[in-house]
Formats: C-alpha cells, sequence, structure tokens
C-alpha cells in the first residue's frame, strides 16, 4: 500500500508539502497541486480520511441516527440531509437504531471514535443524560432534550389541527385517532392533543389508541385497527399518526367492508412521496421534509464553527387533500 512518501517520491517533493496539498494548507500553485494529485492517481494512493480530520480537528462527517432507515419518511428526509451535507463539503454516516437503545448507545460511541463533527439524532429510545454527556454539536428530531440542545420538528400541533379540522368539516361526528405510545415524550403527540382538544371544542365524539412504545410496530397498528372497527364500528373519520399508518387504516377499511371516503374519512401525516400511489390517494398533513433536512445540516455545521444557533425550530406544515376525504 502506497504512503504519503512514496507520492512525495513520485512528485518530487517533500512529504510535508504533500500534506499541504491534502489539507489545502498554505500557498500551493496549481502546477504543484496537479503533480501531487497526478502522482495519487498514479500510485492509486488513497488518504487516511481519520489521520487528516486529526490534522484538521474536523472530519467533515456528520452522523446520522435514525429508528428505520427502511420508512419512507426516514429515507427521504435522510436523502435531503445526505444532499445538503454534501453540497457543504460534508459526508454522512447513516446509522439504522431500529428502535434499540444497546443498539443506538453503540452507535453514538462509533460516532464520538470517528471523530464526526456533529450527530443528527432521529432515534428516540436512549435517556436524555446520554444525549447529553456527547459533548459534540448534536441537533435532534421531534424531540425537546434540554433548553441549550436546538431540536427541529413540524408544527405537529398545528398540523393535528388542520387534520382534525377537516374530518368535521367533511361531516365526520365519531372520531378516532391511531398514533404512537405518548410515554415516548416525542414532539409528535403534540399531533394527538391538538386532535382531542379539536374534538373537544366542537363537540365531537373522539377516541384514541396507541402502541405500545415501539411507535414503528406494523403488525401493532394492524391490531390497534382491527381492535377500533370491532369496539367502534360506528367511527366515521381517522386521524392516522403518519401516512404509513393511514394505508393500514385504508387497509383495515377495506377488510371491514368501509368504503373510503364515503363510509369513513381518513387523513394521514408527514406527505410522504409514495401516498399518491395508494388508492384512494390519502389526504396528509405534509412536513416540510427538505427544510427540516437543511435546516439540521446547518444547524450541525454553525455549533462546528462556533456560532450561535436556535434551540427551537418549529417548521410549518401543510394540508394536501388526496381522495380519502
Amino acid at each position: 500500500m502506497p504512503t504519503i512518501k512514496d507520492v512525495a517520491l513520485k512528485a518530487g517533493v517533500s512529504a510535508t508539502t504533500v500534506s499541504r496539498v491534502l489539507n489545502n494548507r498554505g500557498y500551493l500553485s496549481e502546477e504543484l497541486k496537479k503533480k501531487v494529485y497526478s502522482a495519487m492517481d498514479e500510485l492509486n494512493y488513497r488518504p487516511n480520511e481519520l489521520a487528516r480530520s486529526l490534522s484538521r480537528s474536523r472530519s467533515n462527517i456528520i452522523g446520522l441516527i435514525i429508528p428505520h432507515v427502511s420508512l419512507p419518511f426516514f429515507s427521504e428526509l435522510t436523502s435531503h440531509i445526505e444532499e445538503h451535507a454534501y453540497r457543504n463539503g460534508y459526508k454522512l454516516l447513516l446509522c439504522n437504531s431500529q428502535q434499540d437503545k444497546h443498539k443506538e448507545l453503540e452507535y453514538i460511541d462509533m460516532l464520538r471514535s470517528s471523530r464526526v463533527d456533529g450527530i443528527i439524532m432521529g432515534s428516540h429510545t436512549l435517556e436524555v443524560e446520554s444525549y447529553r454527556q456527547m459533548s459534540l454539536p448534536l441537533v435532534t428530531f421531534d424531540r425537546q432534550i434540554s433548553p441549550e440542545i436546538p431540536y427541529v420538528c413540524s408544527d405537529n400541533y398545528a398540523g393535528g389541527r388542520l387534520a382534525t379540522t377537516l374530518l368535521i368539516e367533511k361531516g365526520c361526528r365519531k372520531l378516532a385517532h391511531i398514533g404512537g405510545h405518548p410515554g415516548l415524550n416525542i414532539l409528535s403527540h403534540r399531533r394527538y392533543e391538538a386532535f382531542a382538544d379539536t374534538a373537544r371544542e366542537h363537540g365531537v365524539w373522539h377516541t384514541s389508541l396507541h402502541t405500545d412504545h415501539n411507535s414503528f410496530d406494523a403488525g401493532a397498528y394492524e391490531r390497534l385497527l382491527r381492535q377500533l372497527f370491532r369496539e367502534h364500528p360506528e367511527v366515521d373519520g381517522i386521524f392516522a399518526g403518519s401516512d404509513i399508518i393511514a394505508a393500514y387504516a385504508l387497509k383495515a377499511c377495506r377488510e371491514n367492508g368501509r368504503r373510503v371516503p364515503q363510509d369513513v374519512r381518513i387523513v394521514g401525516y408527514d406527505g410522504i412521496a409514495v401516498r399518491s400511489l395508494f388508492h384512494p390517494s390519502i389526504s396528509t398533513i405534509r412536513q416540510p421534509m427538505e427544510e427540516m433536512g437543511r435546516l439540521a445540516v446547518d444547524l450541525i455545521i454553525k455549533q462546528v464553527e462556533g456560532g450561535t444557533v436556535s434551540t427551537v425550530n418549529i417548521l410549518p406544515v401543510e394540508l394536501e387533500e388526496g381522495s380519502t376525504t
């Protein structure tokens, strides 16, 4: 395996000069840089990124921990984060926690050992103290860990109001909300709070069903929807905590002989791209995923550069009506 000394010998310069080219330090003529890069190509030399990060005190790598990369919301969000990070000279190190707190803790240790410049956290299984001990620039999604740590989220409460108001305006009088467990202590629970407040303000009967602490268990949502139609067959409006849950609600309606939207109207949350592929297409509260991804990266970079950032970052949502309402 070629070394930096081999590159220097091939280019006819000192090892220090090769190091300056690799780290872009000091004045370097274009001719000199071309000579060094040509030698690197001929020798198939690849710089040691960790060693370079040690010399620069910066790795230009951002860690991202999410619960499930297979879920459409997180895959779309990851795509936006990666693209914006790349445009700003950063690479992304992706970690898929699968809601396993031990795995999440191992990933945090690995990211710290890899000297990432900061971590964007979309998983929520660890206790708050585990995050506080990181001593790294940190941004979280949909969870407020402490007043000092910035978080990014959509306006969950406004979204819950928009969804519930739409169902009521469409004539629904028996409403249900299906979502994750409130004990997760994440900001998306505000969707349910808005649902309940809006239903009470309009004097509309409502109920809610929540999963256990694994808020991404597809089987649990199917069981909850079977329970809903068994215990409350008169339900005519469903606000789902995500578009994927809305898709399961659509399936449950078909299995129970309920027409959508004639018998039951459904609103989801997220605005994932694949929602339009369902039939009927799902009405949703769209989160600004591209803006959320861009903002999370910007908040990390500003912290890395020693700047001050806003800790509360709530972005507006939009109602996009499909054919389920």
